[in-house]
C-alpha cells in the first residue's frame, strides 16, 4: 500500500498507528459508512471538518462520526464572532485533501484544530487516513500532542 502525507508525517514523529482499507462507495463516504465497513465503533471513529471564521482563517475540527458541529461553540472557542464549513471546491486547495479522504494530519496550511472532548475518554480513536478508503487508529493523546490540538467540547 502507497503510504499518504499523513502516514508519512507520523513514521517521521515515531508515532504508533495501525490503519484500516475498506472499499469506497462515493455515494456514501460518512463515518458511519466506514464504522460500518471497518468494523469499528462509530464512537471512536472522528471525522475532520473545514472550516473558516470572518477573517478567513482556517479551523480544523474533529468530531465523534455521528455528531453534529455545533459552529456557534467552535466560533467561540475559537475567539471568532462565526464560523462556517468551506466550500466543497475549496477544500483541496486548502488542505490537499478531498471529501471523504480529509485527515487532521498532513494539512499544509497553517491553522487551529479543535477536538471533541469526548474524545479524551478513549484511549485511542480513528482519523482520516488521509485518501478515501483508508482511517489510522493512534493513541489519543499522541494526535493532540503532534497536532497541537485543542480539545473542547464543540458538538451540538
Amino acid at each position: 500500500m502507497k503510504k499518504t502525507n499523513a502516514m508519512r508525517e507520523l513514521d517521521k514523529a515515531k508515532i504508533q498507528y495501525q490503519y484500516y482499507e475498506y472499499e469506497v462507495d462515493e455515494n456514501h463516504l460518512g463515518a458511519i459508512d466506514v464504522a460500518l465497513k471497518t468494523g469499528q465503533d462509530i464512537t471512536r471513529i472522528f471525522k475532520t471538518l473545514v472550516l473558516v471564521n470572518e477573517k478567513k482563517e482556517m479551523i480544523v475540527a474533529c468530531i465523534p462520526g455521528s455528531d453534529t458541529i455545533d459552529l456557534k461553540k467552535l466560533a467561540k472557542v475559537s475567539s471568532s464572532k462565526k464560523v462556517e464549513m468551506i466550500e466543497m471546491k475549496q477544500l483541496l486547495p486548502m488542505t490537499g485533501y478531498i471529501r471523504g479522504g480529509c485527515s487532521p494530519i498532513g494539512i499544509k496550511k497553517k491553522h487551529r484544530t479543535f477536538l471533541h472532548s469526548s474524545a479524551r475518554n478513549k484511549e485511542s480513536i480513528i482519523v482520516s487516513g488521509g485518501m478515501r478508503g483508508l482511517q489510522i487508529e493512534l493513541a489519543t493523546e499522541d494526535l493532540i500532542s503532534y497536532i497541537g490540538m485543542e480539545v473542547e467540547d464543540i458538538i451540538v
